[in-house]
């Protein structure tokens, strides 16, 4: 299974719903929180070609998004794909 890494923030409702997403299916995942590490967020930025809000999500290099995106991989049959390529 692919590394995933999702940078969140502890007041946001998206990072909750989507780190729970990743816990009902078992996935292993580092969280970056960017308000506890603020130096952290321009990384983020970088890394989600601008993306500002959280969560931002990545699967070994792939930026899948924010929470939506997660959830729309899921209801279309394609994140038990892109974890396990």
């Amino acid at each position: 299974m692919k590394t995933v890494e999702i940078y969140t923030s502890p007041l946001c409702g998206f990072c909750h719903a989507a780190k729970r997403l990743l816990n009902q299916k078992g996935v292993d995942f580092s969280e970056v929180d960017v308000l506890a590490n603020p130096n952290r967020k321009p990384e983020m930025i970088q890394r989600a070609n601008g993306g500002r809000t959280v969560p931002q999500i990545f699967v070994g290099e792939t930026h899948v998004g924010g929470c939506d995106d997660l959830y729309a991989l899921e209801r279309s049959g394609k994140l038990d794909a892109l974890l396990a390529a």
